[in-house]
């Protein structure tokens, strides 16, 4: 195991710069790189302490059993989908599989966004070459509109500091509204037969199975009867119901511009996000990601791999969260549907030994990944359901408790992934694939993927089919 040491090396906002930076986008212009840091750093913050304290809370109570949590959104935002339509959608499809959820596990959701700073995207390649008339062009690949633009041109690739403001204008917009929206009551979501279920008529889908979600349908329409595992007081509060934000912290000249210490509270906090999250290809222990997230008070994820060695997710864990604090660390496995069964009991029985406290939550997208015989990007809804499904008994058999998901999606009519019962097919891909980086759930197989979920969370002690908020 990585030896530790006693006493943690001084630590500031760019503590990190003297540590290697995996996947860094090279700026050519380095001055107008610390005048966007500057002026970053000049704005106001787009999240408050308290709230990041307040989903610190809710994670403590997730990791005691008490609460489930739902991270979900695109894989990479652009600036152009700041528009109402495709915020509220996201919203809409985050709450309806948080009430499918909160019927399935008898237990509230944490409800947190991969939206308002989710615009960068690791690649694993820095550069792109396609073929133009015929010749082969190079261009630095397309890393989120917090670097650059999707269009293959050498202007549009080229990295631009000036986009991390332009993408803290449209983050906050986003915050605004749906802030607006969440205070205003956006919709009346305690009506579950309101809800696009048209994949429910699908041919592809079993007589059992579709009787099993008309069942937990009609049972859902009865709102009052879970109100209570909401955590809310009326009906009304339903429509003022929580959500936290969440990013991949790529850029670390982005969240540390943001980082500062705030009036009566101890220590310092990344105010671009609630809930930043470090990908498995920036997590090295020696990297920059994990040098400037151990010193700050937001809850930090962590993306785990198949290859992880479980000693070094212990090391991972003792590093970002060396107070053991409760609330603060959300592992989350992404090891794909053909390694769940074997990778994750020597990481769960490692952790534990350690006496870590974390958060596991499963990543059921990454590492499912496949590309179709034309080139397309894809996943398949039943690898993404294995995975999450395997993962699930995994740590059932071994005592443990999986926390939540974490999943790509939309709330748009896309058709990125293939199957489930909506029956998206190889063919149909190219109907409506609209991401520029990885494929994404749309949102009748989001709803679907949150049923059989709740299926399979209703078959924990305690989790009874006649349920009142008195068993709660």
């Amino acid at each position: 195991m990585p030896a530790t040491n006693s006493i943690s090396p001084p630590w500031s906002p760019d503590s990190w710069r003297s540590r290697r930076v995996a996947h860094a986008v090279d700026y050519p212009d380095q001055a107008a790189l610390e005048s966007a840091v500057n002026r970053l750093g000049e704005l106001p913050p787009l999240v408050t302490s308290w709230e990041i304290e307040r989903l610190r809370g809710l994670i403590a109570d997730a990791q005691d059993g008490k609460r489930f949590l739902l991270q979900g959104g695109d894989c990479a935002e652009t600036l152009d989908d700041c528009r109402a339509e495709i915020i509220t959608n996201k919203l809409k499809i985050l709450l309806q599989m948080s009430l499918v959820l909160v019927h399935g596990g008898r237990r509230p959701v944490i409800r947190v966004g991969r939206f308002a700073g989710q615009y960068a995207k690791p690649r694993s390649s820095p550069t792109e070459t396609r073929t133009i008339d015929g010749k082969p062009i190079t261009l630095p690949s397309y890393f989120g509109d917090l670097f650059n633009s999707a269009a293959f041109t050498a202007q549009a690739r080229r990295p631009d500091p000036s986009l991390m403001v332009r993408a803290y204008k449209h983050a906050a917009m986003t915050l605004n509204f749906i802030r607006a929206l969440v205070e205003g009551g956006f919709a009346d979501l305690h009506h579950p037969e309101y809800w696009n279920l048209s994949f429910f008529s699908h041919a592809s889908l079993s007589a059992q199975r579709r009787g099993e979600y008309e069942h937990m349908t009609r049972t859902l329409s009865d709102g009052l009867r879970f109100m209570e595992a909401l955590g809310e007081r009326s009906v009304e509060d339903l429509t003022r119901v929580e959500f936290f934000t969440s990013h991949e912290g790529l850029s670390l000249y982005y969240e540390a511009a943001q980082t500062r210490r705030v009036p009566r509270r101890e220590g310092y906090y990344d105010l671009t996000t609630h809930l930043p999250w470090i990908g498995e290809r920036t997590r090295a222990l020696d990297g920059a990601h994990v040098e400037f997230f151990r010193g700050i008070r937001n809850p930090v994820g962590v993306k785990v791999g198949p290859k992880a060695a479980p000693d070094e997710v212990v090391e991972l864990a003792r590093r970002l969260n060396p107070g053991n604090e409760a609330g603060k660390l959300v592992l989350i496995t992404r090891l794909g549907a053909d390694h769940a069964t074997r990778a994750l009991p020597p990481l769960v029985d490692a952790v534990r030994a350690s006496g870590q406290r974390v958060l596991w939550v499963c990543d059921p997208m990454h590492g499912n990944g496949i590309t179709t015989a034309s080139g397309i990007k894809t996943r398949s809804f039943d690898a993404i359901l294995k995975d999450l499904q395997d993962t699930f008994d995994a740590h059932t058999a071994l005592g443990s408790r999986l926390g939540g998901v974490h999943i790509e999606l939309t709330g748009e009519d896309v058709t990125e992934c293939i199957g489930g019962a909506a029956g998206v097919t190889e063919e149909g891909l190219a109907l409506n694939y609209a991401s520029l980086c990885d494929p994404r759930l749309n949102y009748q197989q989001s709803l679907e993927l949150a049923f059989l979920l709740a299926g399979r969370m209703r078959t924990l002690p305690g989790a009874g089919d006649s349920w009142t908020p008195a068993a709660k």
